[in-house]
């Protein structure tokens, strides 16, 4: 009996929640738990190349974490390094085309009330913002110690859907790229004989780390996340790209602490390349474009 008086409120709760903005239920697409990259859920891309000759695009915005976390990140005011790559983003933005010949239509005006959220990250206890990440071996991961990702999306709000699609008919598009600059604490990998330690930011980017790094404490990442939405404010597709991690010093590691992204690594992140690749692009180009791409093509 005592069971039941507590599990009642409780799915009364969830219940309730369900209906909200934000909430995951009846988004478009399901929540995703994933072990390994590329970081994407929804729709095949196969089965959207062939769908729409145009395709709407908001501006990349920066979304502060929920709860405490938000004050913890990089400032995105005006001047600072953050307000500038995301100037930098929006610029190249614009200059991409659509591998199936699809044409990428900015879409312009402002946004009314809560856009969707797309959510990736470590899997927490509760699922809940601020949460620790479970721990490797916990009976939750279902999996003995394969730690996994979350990816989902929440719904956004009424009046964000009516004005996104009054700007969709203004730019003559079913569909439209909802792409956001946030970040996310993903996991530490350890593989080889070796036990080399190493971060996977996504689709073929994977970025070692040094050996003495803690398994148990994740590292901060810039990432983009993105969601294609169709104009009832459902999600089709979701997907996130990791641009560059936080790398925690040995010692802070050791004791089990997590070292924070600053205005400093993101102004560095403006810079940043890809070493791993012919020409070695800026990192958050490579990020940006891989994103489009999973969503879309």
């Amino acid at each position: 009996m005592l069971r039941r008086l507590l599990v009642t409120p409780l799915l009364l709760s969830l219940l309730t929640a369900c209906a909200t903005t934000g909430a995951t239920y009846r988004s478009g697409v399901g929540d995703r738990l994933l072990a390994h990259p590329p970081w994407y859920a929804g729709a095949a891309t196969t089965m959207l190349a062939a769908v729409d000759a145009r395709l709407g695009v908001h501006a990349i915005a920066f979304q502060r974490r929920d709860g405490s976390g938000a004050l913890f990140d990089p400032s995105s005011a005006p001047g600072s390094p953050l307000a500038a790559l995301l100037a930098e983003m929006n610029a190249y933005l614009d200059s991409l085309t659509l591998g199936n010949g699809a044409l990428l239509i900015r879409l312009v005006g402002e946004r009314a009330g809560v856009a969707p959220d797309v959510r990736f990250g470590c899997l927490t206890e509760g699922n809940l913002p601020g949460e620790d990440c479970v721990a490797r071996g916990d009976s939750a991961l279902g999996r003995g110690d394969q730690q996994r990702m979350q990816l989902s999306v929440g719904r956004p709000s009424a009046e964000w859907i009516a004005s996104a699609s009054r700007a969709m008919d203004s730019g003559a598009v079913g569909r439209a790229l909802v792409i956001t600059l946030k970040v996310g604490d993903y996991l530490i990998r350890q593989t080889g004989l070796t036990g080399k330690k190493s971060v996977e930011l996504g689709t073929d980017h994977t970025v070692a780390l040094p050996w003495l790094t803690s398994l148990e404490t994740p590292v901060q990442v810039l990432q983009l996340t993105g969601a294609l939405m169709d104009q009832t404010g459902r999600a089709v597709r979701i997907g996130a790209e990791g641009v560059v991690a936080r790398r925690t010093r040995l010692l802070v590691s050791a004791m089990g602490a997590q070292e924070l992204l600053s205005d400093d690594d993101v102004a560095a992140v403006r810079t940043a390349r890809r070493s791993d690749l012919p020409g070695e692009p800026l990192a958050w180009r490579v990020a940006l474009r891989q994103l489009v791409a999973g969503l879309t093509q």
